[in-house]
């Protein structure tokens, strides 16, 4: 009955918005053009040359986006464009009256400083929807990145470009030198390109552009004016070819009869990355031999779930320009989820993964990290009418683990020689209000060990067609979406416990619309989902469906949780974006969700609130209220039948104080609580302090308890289980205490040189009582071990439990102890100099230490001191890289 209330709300909604007929595309004059130059511009922010005293290529109509919309900028701002044959340069002058109060901030390349910031956007292709983006702050410090969907943007992509920046009596410069060979666009005798110029300044949280998006509109670069004038040059066809060299000396925490590791290792590398265009549109990128020992470590988690973690992509050549194989997002800007998996067609991490293939019983053991990347090659840009495309090919090495058992040693192959191919499709029509593309996958292994085709999938494919369509002229409604399918192939055994997996569980025992077939060689799934999104005007709606069928994988070139998903939500809410005496912009909204498995049953739904604000002095709150009713989950057994999940309620809360400020302070409290008892809660902490215009410290510590009252421990087989199907599934009161806490400093010398270190230390333990196992499928009955007939009994680390006691049918079992006490320290300190544009020296140190305990009891102090007492993994890199335009 709710459901079609707010449906009719929103329908009612729907009539009144559509009616209103605004127009806010109209593309704002530039009122200068580029003008060419034959003199020699020397980038050093001064702007003495003659071309910057010209008034036909200058233009200074800029309007206020913040702090109040539609107003004239507190100071002037003028922009002039000159090109030669090689590239194209912008000079800024930003008037300021008050020159000593401009913030020059120094960070690392692209990284937020909260400092006084110019940006040129420009939009070569003229298509309305992609483009790049150039910025220098008052420092001097360099942003770049590409814009794409029209809205969004990517700051993964690093050019090979100049700028400089100078403070004087009458505010600050800047000076950017652009090559041809960091823009993508078609040869023509005449160019008409889009451009728009952002300028920040800080102190007054002022963003004035020459066009923008207003705050309850949408799309940023269809928005862009025309810049003319550009005549008789050509796209570069220049190749960059970057070669590297490496020096790597591990020590690491050894067994001192370990034969495999001796303590210490030093390995040498080369390699080289190239970069060329082919023909005017599109780039080829290829790596041979990469090594990614520069990137920041990944943070230690304690995951008791059954679904594995997702880890960002961090290294530079999948990272780079990856927003072109962003899949099923087109057109719309807000996608929500509310339960929804959000499987990943394309997960580069999957490429060079740890090794997949199982280990028999050994006693010391020396596996790869992870698959060595031979080579791999990327093409992006764009083809034929307006088609932009991505491709990577990747191959990865045969690996190998040395093992040691009873004194014998052995090797035996632990990955096979892997390929791995994605290639990616979009176009879109009528100034981006239609879209459609594709993004495919292909995986394929080529054993020559037979005992590998049991552990590994040989062959998988994707197919996935996405696209949209606005619904008006003014792009205020969009529907999206895409679908899906998925061919996995391997041996009968690989395809059985595939089937039998985390994402699947097809051996459920009470439902008849899956099941494990044993002689299957190949699994085939499909999935969809679907948008419906108002995102103009001051009242927003989203609502989505989306399905995902119990064969569907993509996880050997992808990332999926779980299957068997059918989910849809519909949600709504109002911002307020005129500032007045109390806030700046608030939002509020909601939204109904639920989700059915493939068999029509209710897994899983609710009621959430949310809502923003950022108040007059700039401070900020975001919080979230949900509710979600008694429902029947098909993963609380791992694999089991279904159980009975009791109601809960969730409340968030987050505030933050204005991030202009020298200091800057976050806090967070989060609650999750359930009707059996369950409760779930955390708190942090944000703090940054920035002393001096080059260094910053960044701490987020981080408490958070679990107590639930039906945390998973293990399941086994006993005929006399007759309401659970034959096999008994464990569970207990868990109580686990975590803290946690990212640690960052940069100290940033020059823009050129700088100083990054990151640390996390993770304490985290479980203390499990009252063992119980489920009586009844579809219930929430438990029987605790100990109690009636049943017995329970604990020796050493192990536990032994028999349902009905020893005079009983049932089987007796034993298992290991759960109660756990991790404690992990992580960390790297980076020392990065880019001596010359586009030519970097790094010097890396990273550490890692780790400490186990079967003791499940919180001693933040005990445990700290185990840490830092506990030997750590120290690793010392050298890498030295040159740029060579040829």
């Amino acid at each position: 009955m709710k459901l079609k209330l707010l449906v009719i709300i929103i329908l009612i909604l729907s009539g009144i918005v559509f009616g209103e007929g605004r127009d806010s595309n109209t593309l704002k004059r530039l009122g200068a053009k580029a003008l060419r130059t034959s003199e020699t511009i020397v980038i050093d922010g001064r702007l003495t040359e003659e071309v910057w005293k010209h008034n036909d290529n200058c233009f200074s109509n800029f309007t206020q986006r913040d702090p109040v919309e539609g107003a004239q900028p507190t100071e002037k701002t003028e922009i002039r464009i000159a090109y030669d044959d090689d590239a194209l340069y912008v000079g800024a002058r930003m008037y300021d009256s008050h020159p000593d109060s401009i913030v020059a901030r120094l960070s690392r390349r692209d990284n937020s400083s909260s400092s006084d910031i110019i940006y040129f956007y420009i939009d070569p292709y003229l298509d309305r929807q992609t483009g790049n983006y150039f910025g220098v702050n008052a420092a001097g410090t360099l942003y770049d990145g590409t814009l794409y969907n029209d809205n969004w943007n990517d700051d993964t992509w690093d050019g090979v470009w100049e700028a400089k920046t100078n403070i004087d009596q009458t505010g600050w410069t800047a000076e950017m030198r652009i090559p041809y060979s960091q823009l993508r666009f078609q040869k023509a005798q005449s160019y008409t390109w889009a451009i728009n110029v952002e300028r920040m300044i800080q102190r007054k949280n002022e963003d004035d552009y020459i066009t923008f998006t207003p705050k309850d509109g949408n799309g940023f670069v269809s928005r862009f004016p025309e810049l003319q004038g550009i005549e008789n040059i050509s796209p570069s066809g220049r190749m960059e070819v970057v070669p590297y060299v490496i020096g790597k000396a591990e020590y690491l925490k050894h067994d001192e009869e370990d034969p495999f590791n001796k303590g210490s290792k030093y390995t040498p590398g080369l390699g080289v990355d190239i970069k060329t265009t082919l023909g005017s549109s599109l780039i080829l990128n290829a790596t041979v031999n990469p090594d990614f020992g520069q990137v920041e470590v990944d943070p230690a988690v304690v995951n008791l779930s059954d679904v594995e973690t997702f880890y960002q992509e961090k290294r530079p050549f999948f990272v780079e320009g990856s927003s072109v194989f962003n899949f099923g997002q087109g057109g719309g800007t807000n996608y929500w989820g509310f339960n929804w998996p959000g499987p990943k067609i394309f997960y580069s991490r999957r490429i060079g993964r740890s090794p997949q293939g199982s280990l028999p019983d050994n006693d010391y053991s020396d596996v790869p990290a992870g698959a060595h990347i031979l080579g791999a090659a990327k093409l992006t840009g764009r083809l034929g009418n307006n088609w932009n495309i991505g491709a990577i090919s990747a191959l990865t090495m045969r690996e190998f683990a040395d093992i040691q058992y009873e004194g014998k040693k052995s090797t035996l192959q632990v990955e096979p020689l892997s390929y791995y191919g994605v290639y990616r499709a979009q176009k879109d029509f009528n100034d981006g209000k239609q879209g459609i593309g594709f993004l495919a996958t292909q995986v394929n292994r080529f054993f020559n060990d037979e005992r590998l085709k049991s552990d590994i999938n040989s062959s998988a494919q994707v197919l996935g067609l996405d696209g949209w369509t606005f619904l008006d002229g003014n792009k205020e409604w969009v529907v999206s979406g895409y679908v899906a399918g998925s061919n996995v192939n391997g041996t009968k055994e690989r395809i059985t416990d595939l089937q039998r997996n985390s994402q699947h569980y097809f051996q459920r025992p009470d439902v008849s619309y899956i099941h494990v077939d044993s002689s299957a060689t190949s699994l085939t799934g499909y999935a969809g989902r679907f948008y419906l999104i108002k995102q103009k005007g001051n009242m927003f709606v989203n609502a989505a469906f989306g399905f995902i069928t119990p064969e569907y994988d993509v996880n050997d070139a992808g990332f999926i949780g779980n299957a068997d998903v059918i989910n849809m939500h519909l949600g709504a809410g109002y911002k307020w974006t005129e500032p007045n005496r109390f806030f700046r912009y608030l939002e509020l909204g909601g939204a109904l969700f639920r989700n059915y498995d493939f068999g029509k049953t209710i897994t899983w739904e609710g009621l959430f609130h949310f809502g923003s604000i950022t108040l007059s002095n700039y401070y900020g709150a975001n919080w979230n209220l949900a509710y979600n009713p008694q429902t029947i989950s098909s993963r609380k057994t791992r694999g089991g039948p279904y159980a009975l999940v009791a109601p809960g309620y969730q409340a968030d809360f987050y505030w933050n104080s204005d991030n202009r400020k020298t200091f800057v302070f976050g806090n967070g409290y989060d609650y999750y609580g359930r009707e059996d008892g369950s409760d779930q809660w955390d708190t942090y902490v944000e703090l940054t302090w920035r002393p001096g215009a080059n260094f910053s410290l960044s701490v987020s510590p981080q408490i958070e308890r679990d107590i639930a009252q039906l945390q998973w421990v293990d399941a086994y087989d006993d005929a006399s289980a007759k309401a659970t199907y034959g096999r008994r599934y464990i569970f207990a009161k868990m109580d686990q205490m975590t803290f946690s806490a990212g640690i960052r400093m940069n100290w940033i010398f020059t823009p050129q040189l700088s100083l990054q270190l990151y640390m996390q230390p993770l304490i985290s333990s479980g203390d499990y009582t009252g063992l119980k196992s489920l009586s009844r499928a579809r219930s929430m009955d438990y029987e605790k071990f100990g109690t009636g007939t049943s017995t329970i009994s604990k020796n050493g680390n192990e536990y032994t439990v028999d349902a009905d006691g020893a005079a009983g049918p049932a089987e007796a079992y034993t298992f290991d102890d759960p109660n756990f006490n991790y404690k992990s320290l992580r960390g790297n300190a980076v020392l990065r100099w880019e001596y010359k544009p586009g030519s970097i020296l790094y010097f890396v140190w990273t550490q890692s230490r780790s400490d186990d305990e079967e003791n499940g009891q919180f001693n933040f102090g005990r445990s700290l001191s185990r840490l830092v007492n506990t030997r750590g993994d120290n690793v010392f890199m050298v890498k030295f890289t040159y740029w060579f335009n040829m």
